[in-house]
């Protein structure tokens, strides 16, 4: 079956972890970031290697790798049963990241809403991921040359997605609000959306 699944789309910096986490606290939302599966990786396995030395670049893990790292989280999920498929909507954070990914994922992923949380100034964003670095003692991601390789990777590989997933399932959120105004958008378009399924519209 494919999972009912609502996609956190933007920027590094857009807060999409933080509603991530928000929502997956929510009773029938399971919340699964990309990036806390690559940081959960030993630095002493071949794959943490692999993936310390792309992120040092700012640059993405190659997709095949991405997407069986997801999937063997997602199956761990399942069998201890913190994610529940058949009641239960899957919060995608950072994944897919491009169009080879979502095209790897078509049969996996049935996706409902995408929430583009959108911030356009790109000096706020460089600030947020450099007060995350620090308060999460991710320090790589405090250099600028990081950053700056990281948002050129989201506007060439990640930003076509908006166009692959079609306008239809776009919601455009102000992701410069406070979080708990960005929560609040959200949550008012999740109701209006199971509201019209319910009716049929």
């Amino acid at each position: 079956m494919k999972y009912r699944s609502i996609l956190l789309f933007g920027a590094p910096g857009a807060g999409k972890g933080t509603q991530g986490r928000i929502l997956g606290a929510i009773p029938h939302f399971f919340h699964c970031a990309c990036g806390d599966v690559f940081r959960s990786l030993s630095a002493d396995s071949q794959i943490g290697r692999t993936f310390l030395e792309y992120s040092h670049r700012g640059e993405l893990l190659p997709d095949d790798l991405t997407v069986e790292l997801w999937r063997q989280q997602i199956g761990h999920a399942v069998r201890s049963g913190r994610f529940c498929p058949k009641t239960d909507s899957l919060v995608l954070d950072g994944i897919p990241r491009c169009i080879h990914q979502a095209a790897m994922l078509r049969d996996t992923l049935a996706i409902h809403c995408i929430f583009h949380l959108h911030c356009p100034n790109p000096k706020k964003l460089v600030q947020r991921i450099q007060q995350r670095a620090l308060r999460e003692n991710r320090l790589d991601d405090a250099k600028l040359e990081v950053i700056e390789a990281r948002l050129k990777t989201y506007e060439r590989d990640t930003v076509p997605l908006l166009n692959f997933y079609g306008k239809d399932r776009i919601h455009l959120i102000d992701a410069t609000q406070a979080p708990h105004e960005v929560l609040r958008d959200i949550l008012q378009c999740l109701h209006t959306a199971n509201k019209c399924c319910v009716l049929g519209l």
